[in-house]
């Protein structure tokens, strides 16, 4: 009997220390317009595709609150409603008497969130990082990142290097997700490659949603942290015109 009880702690410790996975995706879901009919919003189909992926951390980009082209819905709330889990919804700008920016959902408790503005060297659209941190079911708090970088150049590069500043402030694992607006190869992916590990074994395009041609869509993770990629997709839908990109990690 004690045999076995020490078998069983020994395997519970096991699996504490080895078997963090987690699940994530990244979605620009569009303010929930499906682009094959323009003039319909539908977030109980950008929920199924949360739902059904599994997730426990969804970073989305194109997120509207209040807006009238979305019939003036709060759609951070009501798709952390659809989904049943935490969320926290960082704007980008103003926009038609509502604001507009990314949103961040969590199956386990938020324990903390914190918002940057990104920096615009050049004239655009504002746009923001969010960051919370999550207590997994172990007991071990990780951090999760979501961002919308800038279609200038000049301006993601900048900003791709102000989230390695702020990445490097941290030792717990760190998890970037987001739509970069950049392809593998361009300067602002070569800065974040120099603090994150992406994935270029399973990694492809992810926009548009029909015949992707463009990876511009990212699950990225902090360089300091020990991990394997579990699983790393994209997954088809017609909700958005971005693909989701689903990945799975384990952390060592």
């Amino acid at each position: 009997m004690k045999k076995i009880m020490f078998s069983f702690a020994f395997l519970c410790c096991i699996a504490t220390v080895f078997g963090q996975r987690v699940r994530i995706l990244s979605y620009n879901i569009h303010h929930g317009n499906p682009p094959a009919v323009s003039d319909k919003i539908d977030l109980d189909a950008i929920a199924r595709v949360i739902l059904d992926s599994g997730a426990d951390l969804v970073g989305m980009q194109e997120v509207d609150v209040r807006i009238p082209r979305s019939q003036l819905v709060d759609q951070a709330h009501q798709l952390a409603q659809l989904t049943g889990m935490y969320y926290f919804f960082s704007k980008g700008i103003d926009y038609d008497g509502g604001e507009y920016g990314t949103l961040i959902l969590s199956k386990y408790k938020i324990i903390g969130n914190r918002r940057y503005e990104l920096p615009m060297p050049e004239a655009g659209e504002n746009r923001s990082l969010a960051i919370v941190d999550v207590a997994l079911p172990t007991g071990k708090t990780i951090s999760f990142a979501n961002t919308h970088l800038d279609l200038s150049e000049k301006n993601k590069v900048a900003q791709a290097g102000y989230i390695n500043e702020l990445g490097d402030w941290y030792d717990r694992p760190l998890i970037l997700v987001g739509d970069l607006n950049a392809e593998p190869k361009s300067p602002a992916i070569n800065v974040l490659d120099t603090y994150f590990s992406r994935n270029t074994d399973t990694n492809g395009p992810t926009h548009p949603n029909q015949q992707a041609k463009s990876e511009i869509d990212y699950i990225m993770v902090g360089k300091h942290c020990k991990f394997i990629w579990k699983a790393y997709n994209t997954i088809a839908s017609d909700a958005s015109d971005h693909l989701p990109l689903f990945a799975e990690i384990e952390f060592k």
